[in-house]
């Protein structure tokens, strides 16, 4: 994996760009976040009611006896979601897209798959154990990210200032 050279250079502490220095990469990320994963629950809503449907013909085609399995697989989903989409090419979900929103690594590089799968559990885990109140983290913070984000080493930032030639 490589990483552009120009992306390390303006991020200081941890390699991270500086939100005086970059506002355009940070401008909008909180609202856009929250939108995106309103976007993000309709996508995984839509794919949870196409897989019910052959899980519950599998359930009663085998009288019940695959129904552990095929649930615990069913619960899976959104977890699936996020680590393909994020640990993928784009670096971002469907509604991170529609959004111009994507995360990055803490040196500028795209996620992989296992920082990404790492990223997505620790934000259910967290969002689930405390009622998303972890959520409020990001408020109090200068590059605005949450506790699953300082965790993972990860950094949301706006998608087209990362291609107009802001810091990658």
């Amino acid at each position: 994996m490589t990483v552009n050279p120009s992306f390390a250079s303006p991020w200081r502490d941890s390699g991270m760009p500086d939100p005086a220095a970059h506002p355009e990469l940070f401008d909008g990320v909180l609202w856009r976040r929250f939108a995106a994963y309103l976007i993000d629950g309709v996508c995984i809503g839509l794919i949870a009611v196409a897989v019910l449907v052959p899980l519950f013909l599998l359930t009663v085609l085998s009288f019940g006896l695959l129904a552990p399995g095929l649930w615990f697989l069913f619960g899976l989903i959104p977890l699936a979601y996020h680590t393909l989409l994020v640990g993928g090419p784009h670096a971002a979900t469907f509604g991170m897209r529609a959004l111009d929103i994507e995360l990055r690594s803490s040196d500028g590089a795209r996620p992989g798959f296992l920082q990404a799968l790492a990223h997505a559990a620790l934000f259910y885990l967290t969002v689930g154990a405390t009622a998303s109140l972890v959520l409020l983290f990001a408020l109090f913070n200068r590059r605005k990210r949450t506790l699953h984000d300082v965790l993972t080493g990860m950094l949301m930032v706006r998608a087209n200032s990362i291609s107009r030639g802001a810091p990658r």
